[in-house]
């Protein structure tokens, strides 16, 4: 009989389902990690919520461990990586805490605007200020809302309810969408400086962390009001408590935090903040669902075989991993390249299949492209089951098409992204059957290994533009792993690619850009 160990505490609905469909289950929360190493050979079933943490040492010892199963959205405390390595499926349960945390989001703009939270600890202690607490409506007020994905969305119908005009930036919002849903659609910037309100729904990306900072809040609305129930370190909190300090932000409400639980935090407690402890989930009606989803998960892969919102592996039928899977892992690396490269609001996507891999099922490939291509930005966690919807969602148009021709290749995947003013085309291959590489980016042939941070340039091919850039990464103490080009014409226009061991900041990335010769550059992460 196989077995499920479920390590964090969770609705007791999920042990009945797996006991009924006849697993064995054992549960055993709060175990330290040496105690979780020491028995997670036995299982071939794994329920976490957030409290475990799936490192690559516990999947190590995992020798009969077949799925990780997450009561939950997010995956942070797993490491994927490992786990796909040794063939984990890693599964979540999307959209089961999608109105809770939307909720939430809503009721700490409440609480903010009206200085709840603050009053009722005045009244605890047995004041009566009324006038102290003054507050704001949030009826014809302007709602800033970065990122629009479920919860986003969610937020949006909310505060339209309640009267208030809604601006929204999501890299993936097309005007049609915009228009269909009643919002307008602003850049980040335009967002900062027209809003009453501002709510973040994005994941703590490179491009995310700190996009609240000591620069940006200044060219916000003074008195402004913030709210995250995403991820701690999107607003950074020393430059958020200067800010609210001198009154050029009028309140904050958060419910996570840069470290949780926080230490020694001024903002726990501080006159205009209201915090609530990651509650964002926390509601009976979303744990519940999460359970009931995450059992019938667990219990149609090991039992029945089917694999559904696995975060990592497609639904491939197992006669055909060995060699679909190289092809899917090559669609998803490419769909997460070109999306990073283009800077502009995608509407269309085409993935191209030429060659040997017509005669393979297609489609896990084209999905892997999609997944691959909204997973940088997105605000929830995609997958090889959701990504078409999410897709459709922001008005995405995707086409897939063959071709019995792959030119100079047995196989071939091409990925075409537009958006209403520009279009970027990206090639790529497999090596030795299974070594995946990029090689054309748009008119350009290239060799690329597509792996960890990179650097992608645009430049004149003119002597001493190598040089350059290697000094600059060399000062700055970043590692070349190993460099590409690729020109028109001798002279001409030419494009640069650098696999670097560890990513570029900003400040680097604007050195490169003021070298001579550099046209543009973009850092990508793969």
């Amino acid at each position: 009989m196989k077995k499920v160990l479920i390590s964090d505490n969770i609705s007791s609905k999920c042990v009945e389902i797996l006991k009924e469909a006849g697993l064995e289950v054992d549960v055993k929360t709060g175990l330290k990690p040496e105690e979780l190493k020491a028995i997670i050979g036995e299982y071939s079933g794994l329920v976490i919520r957030s409290a475990t943490k799936v490192t690559a040492d516990i999947i190590d010892a995992a020798t009969k461990l077949k799925v990780i199963g997450r009561a939950g959205s997010g995956l942070d405390n797993v490491d994927k990586v490992a786990a796909s390595k040794k063939g984990i499926v890693v599964m979540n349960t999307p959209g089961g805490n999608t109105v809770t945390t939307a909720e939430h989001a809503i009721a700490l703009m409440f609480a903010a605007a009206r200085k709840i939270a603050q009053a009722n600890a005045s009244m605890a202690a047995g004041k009566w200020e009324k006038k102290k607490f003054m507050g704001i409506e949030l009826f014809n007020k302007t709602l800033g809302i970065i990122g629009l994905g479920k919860i986003g969305s969610e937020v949006a119908k909310r505060a339209q309810g309640l009267g208030m005009h809604v601006i929204a930036y999501d890299p993936f919002l097309s005007e049609e969408k915009a228009v269909e849903m009643g919002i307008a659609k602003g850049a980040i910037a335009e967002i900062m400086k027209r809003s009453d309100f501002i709510t973040v729904h994005t994941p703590l990306t490179a491009e995310t962390k700190g996009l609240f900072n000591a620069e940006t809040m200044k060219t916000c609305k003074k008195g402004v009001v913030l709210i995250n129930c995403a991820r701690g370190g999107i607003i950074n909190e020393k430059d958020l408590l200067e800010a609210l300090n001198s009154g050029q932000v009028g309140a904050a409400a958060l419910d996570v935090f840069e470290v949780e639980p926080p230490v020694d935090n001024p903002l726990v407690g501080h006159e205009k903040v209201v915090c609530t402890p990651h509650l964002g989930a926390s509601t009976e009606e979303a744990q519940e669902n999460v359970a009931v989803a995450v059992a019938e998960q667990i219990v149609d892969y090991l039992v029945h075989g089917t694999i559904r919102n696995a975060v990592n592996f497609p639904s491939i039928p197992a006669d055909q991993v060995a060699t679909l899977q190289p092809w899917v892992n090559l669609a998803d690396l490419m769909g997460s390249f070109t999306s990073q490269l283009f800077e502009d609001a995608i509407t269309a996507v085409t993935v191209e299949l030429r060659g040997d891999v017509t005669a393979m099922n297609c489609q896990p490939i084209t999905i892997a492209a999609i997944k691959g291509m909204l997973n940088p930005i997105l605000n929830e966690t995609v997958n090889f089951v959701n990504a078409p919807f999410i897709a459709k969602e922001r008005g995405i148009e995707v086409k897939e098409t063959k071709n019995d021709d792959a030119g100079d290749y047995q196989a071939l995947i091409g990925l075409k992204m537009k958006s209403a003013t520009k279009e970027v085309s990206v090639e790529g291959t497999l090596f030795s059957k299974k070594d995946p590489r990029i090689v054309k980016i748009d008119h350009y042939t290239v060799e690329i290994l597509p792996e960890g941070p990179m650097l992608i340039m645009e430049n004149n091919d003119k002597p001493g533009v190598i040089g350059n850039i290697g000094a600059t990464l060399g000062n700055a103490g970043i590692n070349i792993a190993r460099m590409h080009f690729g020109r028109e014409s001798i002279g001409g226009k030419a494009f640069s690619v650098v696999n670097i061991d560890t990513p570029a900041t900003d400040a680097v990335l604007d050195q490169i850009r003021k070298l001579p010769n550099i046209l543009r550059v973009r850092a990508v992460t793969v």
